[in-house]
């Protein structure tokens, strides 16, 4: 895909965003798009989202679905939280992407996940405890849904 396809692409995304999210809110109101953590058309922006770009340029179809599906997961989550609606189903996409897991995960993979973490950042393996309790924090944030 090429740069101007790819910045059309993100734009239709970010607009589609706001038709969801933003649909029944007056336009005065500040909107915090969910869009501008994952995505940037400008390569200044690589570090402050979560794929920019530069990155997106380098992804097969395959990774580009992954990456739109992922975002579109984060999209609803904030949707239904703006809404203060929980479900016990859907998993905070910052927490699952903290663990390196995909939005829908199993809790079995979860739990794998956490004890890789937990064996890598545990003190007595060397790790370190603040990074622990992170992991720990983390980890009861998505069993306690």
């Amino acid at each position: 895909m090429d740069v101007d396809k790819l910045k059309r692409k993100l734009r239709e995304l970010k607009k589609v965003e706001a038709k969801i999210r933003f649909e029944h809110i007056s336009d005065t109101t500040p909107k915090k798009y969910v869009w501008d953590e994952y995505f940037s058309t400008k390569s200044i922006n690589e570090l402050t989202v979560k794929y920019p770009i530069w990155k997106l340029l380098k992804f097969d179809k395959q990774a580009l679905k992954e990456a739109f599906e992922e975002y579109f997961y984060s999209v609803y989550f904030q949707k239904y939280k703006d809404m203060g609606l929980e479900f016990d189903e859907i998993q905070d996409p910052g927490v699952l992407s903290y663990f390196g897991l995909a939005p829908g995960a199993s809790v079995d993979d979860i739990k794998k996940k956490f004890r890789e973490l937990a064996k890598k950042y545990h003190p007595d393996c060397g790790g370190s405890g603040e990074k622990m309790i992170e992991v720990l924090d983390a980890y009861h944030r998505l069993m306690n849904k």
